[in-house]
């Protein structure tokens, strides 16, 4: 039977798409240099399935070694998530970033070419969306960034979409991610950063735990309800069931596709604070500090195109987000080992 090719399936959002892949009858084969994961998530995976997996700690800028993952495997699609994610650090080591994420991706799909592999879900980013739009965002907006790693991102598409009209039997999707949180339920994964978060959820986790002492909060002088910034949060499991829709979409029409994943509607850093206080029974020490270069006051999705051409929609709200996020984190004080 010919898998699902997942590179970077043990990351957060690769892992539980691997579940819901497994969940829905695909076979998948994980390539992923764990350079911000776990092998022990393989485990884990297969401990929620009881499906085995085919793990390859293999990076994607390597093409002998994911040529060989090729020849020893019938990959029939490709859902791409590999990547350095961290906007800080890209603008930090932006040749870092360009070289991983796009000369990767450059490599990934030179293998698929030579290999009659014409299907990839690409994990793309509301980041594409610049500061020059206005939410919320729609998918035939201009794409645009404002640090190496959203270039990296629009670069990407573009390369995408540059296949699509060489080889009309090329097929994309490219998922436009909002911000991501929450946890399996069964609290055997969640979002399991190496090092200090980067994102607000992990962080705001880590101070419930007790181990970073208080939260800080960037700005709070922004245009929006409470002054802080306003994201689309989307359930890590909801957003994993938009994957297996788009692996199913692309074997069934060609040509480039982006599609927001999103809930539609945003949430301010307060509100997330606060939600998160009542799923884990205790106050988050906060503290206001600077707003961060590069952000924007409002970001979140219009989310119909999902709908109308997956049949998908988000499905948890921002209660059970940080429910299933505080499950984890009590289960797994030092994380996935």
């Amino acid at each position: 039977m010919s898998k699902i090719l997942v590179t970077g399936g043990t990351g957060f959002i690769g892992s539980h798409t691997c579940v819901e892949l497994l969940s829905n009858g695909y076979e998948i084969v994980i390539v992923d240099n764990l350079s911000n994961s776990k092998e022990a998530t393989v485990d884990r995976i297969e401990k929620i399935t009881g499906k085995k997996v085919t793990f390859y700690n293999v990076d994607i800028c390597d093409y002998d070694a994911l040529s060989g993952v090729f020849r020893e495997n019938d990959i029939e699609a490709v859902i791409h998530f590999a990547g350095l994610k961290a906007v800080g650090e890209s603008v930090r080591k932006p040749l870092e970033y360009y070289t991983n994420n796009i000369y990767g991706t450059l490599i990934l799909l030179r293998v698929m070419r030579e290999n009659d592999c014409k299907k990839i879900v690409f994990s793309s980013s509301a980041t594409v969306y610049g500061m020059n739009n206005k939410a919320p965002y729609t998918e035939d907006m201009p794409t645009s960034a404002t640090n190496p790693y959203g270039y990296t991102k629009v670069m990407i598409e573009q390369i995408l979409k540059d296949m699509c009209t060489a080889d009309s039997d090329f097929s994309v999707v490219a998922l436009r991610y909002f911000n991501p949180i929450g946890a399996h339920s069964s609290g055997l994964l969640g979002e399991d950063p190496n090092g200090i978060p980067n994102n607000l959820v992990p962080y705001i986790a880590q101070v419930a735990s007790g181990k970073l002492k208080q939260l800080s909060v960037f700005g709070d002088d922004y245009d929006t309800s409470d002054g802080t910034g306003v994201r689309d949060y989307i359930h890590v499991m909801d957003l994993a069931e938009g994957h297996v829709c788009a692996i199913a979409y692309a074997s069934e029409h060609k040509g480039f596709e982006p599609v927001n994943l999103g809930t539609g509607k945003g949430s301010s850093v307060l509100e997330v604070v606060s939600a998160y206080e009542k799923a884990c029974g205790k106050p988050i020490p906060k503290k206001i500090t600077e707003r961060r270069a590069g952000d924007i006051a409002t970001c979140y999705a219009d989310a119909t195109k999902a709908k109308e051409v997956f049949g998908w929609e988000a499905k948890s709200d921002i209660l059970q987000m940080c429910v299933d996020s505080w499950n984890f984190t009590k289960l797994n004080p030092d994380g996935i080992q």
